[in-house]
C-alpha cells in the first residue's frame, strides 16, 4: 500500500513540475504569424479559388484504393482455417488481378506521371 501511495505522490509531483516548467518556458509575446488565423503558410487574405491539381487528386485516390486493398488482404493468412479456403483465395486472387489490371491501365494512360 505504501508503494502505491508513493507512486501516486510521485506522479502528482512530476505532473505539477512539468506543468510549472511548461508555463514558465512558454513564449509570452506572440508575433503576427501566431496571431494570424492560419499558420499553414498560405495567405489568408488571398483568393480561396486556387486551381486544384487533378494529378494530385488521382494519386490520392490511388493511395486510398491500394490502402483499402491492403486492409482487405491482411486477413488472408487466416483463410486457411475457413471451411472453404480455396474459394476465399480465389476471390482474393480475383480482387488482386482486377486491381493490378487497373494499375496497369492507369500507368499506360499516363495517370501516374506527375509532370509532363
Amino acid at each position: 500500500m505504501n508503494m502505491i501511495m508513493f507512486m501516486i505522490a510521485l506522479s502528482f509531483a512530476l505532473s505539477t513540475l512539468l506543468t510549472t516548467i511548461n508555463l514558465w518556458l512558454t513564449q509570452t509575446n506572440p508575433d503576427t504569424e501566431k496571431l494570424s488565423p492560419y499558420e499553414c503558410g498560405f495567405d489568408p487574405l488571398g483568393s480561396a479559388r486556387l486551381p486544384f491539381s487533378i494529378r494530385f487528386f488521382l494519386v490520392a485516390i490511388l493511395f486510398l484504393l491500394f490502402d483499402l486493398e491492403i486492409a482487405l488482404l491482411l486477413p488472408l493468412p487466416w483463410a486457411i482455417q475457413l471451411p472453404y479456403p480455396l474459394l476465399t483465395m480465389t476471390w482474393a486472387s480475383t480482387m488482386l488481378l482486377l486491381l493490378t489490371l487497373g494499375l496497369i491501365y492507369e500507368w499506360s494512360q499516363g495517370g501516374l506521371e506527375w509532370a509532363e
